[in-house]
């Protein structure tokens, strides 16, 4: 075999047995437990409808629109202050 050969056989079996090592490392998810009280208000309701929308814009505008505002150029124009500890 050609050194070439005994390379790519190496990568192969390293990334085989990395995954290997992750199937066998990985846990089951559970869920939450229904509570009929919670889950059935109609407010939750709007909120699960609601919930992949905000986070779209979340993504999509206010986290661009946030960098943008945020770069030296514009900082001061939009009143940009850097926080010592941002929330988490």
């Amino acid at each position: 075999m050609t050194r070439t050969r005994i390379a790519t056989l190496r990568r192969s079996l390293a990334a085989v047995a990395l995954l290997a090592c992750m199937a066998l490392a990985a846990t089951s998810a559970s869920a939450d437990e229904y509570d009929a009280r919670r889950a059935g208000h109609p407010l939750r309701v709007v909120g699960y409808i609601l919930h992949p929308v905000g986070v779209a814009l979340d993504w999509l505008i206010f986290r661009p629109a946030h960098w943008a505002g945020s770069q030296p150029a514009f900082a001061f124009l939009f009143g940009h202050d850097v926080d010592e500890e941002p929330q988490r």
